[in-house]
């Protein structure tokens, strides 16, 4: 992974807008994550938890939740940008998610970041982010979510 940002308080956050901040590193989606995904979340569809089946599915194999992608933007987003001079950060919502193609078990997955929009709020910073989602040797991404972050002092 290339050297990624690192920016102070909300002038710093201001100073990427409209700038893409980088990549993540590659991570594998495994079956067991897919797994825990599903007992966390309720939802074992046979497409996600029954590498079997998924065999003669539609996909050619189990895939992950869209939400299990998306879910993986918290993870993703500090490996892509420091951010100093607030005490937290929080996920404060989604703006448009889309899941344009499945992620595979066992694919590796990594996420690319723009900075959309830096609003100052009451105590910190409101930030609007495009993520996208990419499987390695795809050629669509799997997610691309327009997602907002608070930055607190």
């Amino acid at each position: 992974m290339s050297e990624h940002p690192s920016v102070t308080g909300v002038e710093g956050l201001q100073g990427l807008v409209g700038q893409h901040i980088g990549y993540s590193d590659w991570h594998e989606v495994t079956q067991e994550q897919v797994n825990t995904f599903a007992d966390a979340t309720g939802d074992h569809q046979w497409i996600h938890v029954d590498p079997e089946r998924a065999k003669s599915g539609p996909f050619g194999g189990p895939i992950a939740h869209g939400y299990l992608t998306l879910s993986l933007g918290p993870y993703f987003l500090p490996k892509m940008w420091d951010v100093h001079g607030f005490s937290m950060g929080v996920n404060y919502g989604c703006e448009k998610v889309r899941f344009p193609s499945p992620v595979p078990v066992g694919a590796k997955l990594r996420c690319g970041a723009t900075v959309d929009e830096v609003e100052e709020i009451a105590g910190g910073a409101q930030v609007k982010l495009t993520l996208t989602f990419e499987c390695e040797g795809a050629p669509k991404p799997s997610c691309v979510a327009q997602v907002v972050y608070r930055y607190y002092t």
